[in-house]
């Protein structure tokens, strides 16, 4: 496998749980960079912690490590390297993706050792590029 680099998010994240039939917040579109999953039980929101959402239920404090890609739809295993290191280490993920990419969010008290993991599988970690 050739070197990944993951690149941090600077911000803090927030995951929202919100009913099936609830309207999507305005406020979410607005934001630089937001995930939103619907499923017939519930829809799950992830948005810059600055943004307060009155959910039924919310998870505070993840940090962001983006994969810099694009990552080609042929290249396999990507996220179960990056989240069977983590899981390795007793550190919980919630991972999204997108056609281009994955982002694996971690607990920002769990960044450093997330970090060290990844550094030990010989990943490239760096700040997001502004």
């Amino acid at each position: 496998m050739a070197r990944m680099t993951l690149a941090i998010h600077p911000a803090l994240y927030t995951i929202h749980s919100f009913s099936a039939d609830t309207p999507i917040p305005a406020e979410v579109f607005q934001q630089p960079m937001y995930f939103i999953g619907k499923t017939k039980e519930e829809v799950s929101v992830v948005v810059p912690s600055t943004l307060k959402l009155n959910s039924l239920e919310q998870e505070d404090d993840w940090r962001c490590l983006e994969v810099l890609g694009p990552l080609g739809f042929s290249m396999t295993g990507i996220l179960a390297n990056v989240s069977g290191t983590l899981a390795d280490e007793d550190i919980s993920i919630f991972a999204i993706s997108t056609f281009d990419t994955d982002y694996i969010l971690v607990k920002s008290n769990t960044l450093i050792a997330t970090i060290k993991a990844l550094k030990k599988k010989n990943y490239h970690i760096i700040d997001y590029p502004n």
